[in-house]
């Protein structure tokens, strides 16, 4: 087994790199084949008067529905809430759960004219069948 990061580790976008100004679904990310997983959640300047945006981590046994938010019991850390005293960050929660699919959406923001350039990605890590 190769004991660089790289090689143990698939990282692949949920939510793309965008200003978000309404709320948004991620695109689900396929867990098979894969023991654990990660979210790292990148949050640029958020603006506007009282901005606050709140994430959530879902999960589904299927790829296009059925999606549901992930019990705090199978979260390592907490999903964030984005203002303007904690913006321009990384945020990381890891996931214990059992479903195929996660995905990362943003919730309704509040405050007026909310917006946060943001982008979420998924780490799926300790592969069935990693390089040698």
């Amino acid at each position: 087994m190769s004991r660089d990061l790289k090689n143990n580790i698939s990282p692949v976008p949920s939510l793309a790199p965008a200003a978000r100004t309404a709320a948004a679904d991620g695109v689900g990310v396929d867990l098979a084949n894969y023991s654990s997983a990660a979210v790292v959640i990148e949050a640029g300047t958020a603006t506007g008067t009282t901005p606050s945006f709140e994430f959530e981590v879902q999960e589904s046994d299927t790829f296009g529905s059925g999606y549901t938010a992930v019990a705090d019991a199978d979260l390592d850390g907490a999903e964030p809430t984005v203002t303007t005293a904690n913006d321009e960050g990384l945020f990381e929660v890891g996931y214990r759960g059992r479903k195929r699919y996660l995905r990362v959406i943003v919730k309704t923001p509040t405050g007026t004219t909310p917006n946060l350039p943001c982008s979420a990605l998924v780490l799926r890590g300790s592969p069935r069948v990693a390089p040698k």
